[in-house]
């Protein structure tokens, strides 16, 4: 396992060390969480689980209804 050392101002510093421990984690595993979060590549679980939740929202095809006809493709 790697690691860093950052410097960080006061003011950041303190802000941090207040989420870390609302979040009840260590000033380490509060910043590796949020690296983490930065370099996914994935939805978070939350964003999945909210697909459908809206009754009234259209769905893909009543979207794509108001588009209009795709024009012809050139041949290369």
């Amino acid at each position: 396992m790697g690691q860093v050392t950052i410097y960080l101002n006061d003011e950041i510093e303190s802000k941090m060390q207040i989420a870390a421990k609302a979040m009840k984690v260590s000033k380490s595993k509060w910043i590796s969480k949020i690296i983490e979060e930065k370099v996914s590549t994935e939805w978070p679980l939350s964003v999945h689980e909210m697909a459908g939740s809206w009754k009234d929202f259209p769905n893909q095809k009543e979207i794509r209804s108001s588009y209009g006809k795709d024009v012809e493709r050139e041949e290369f």
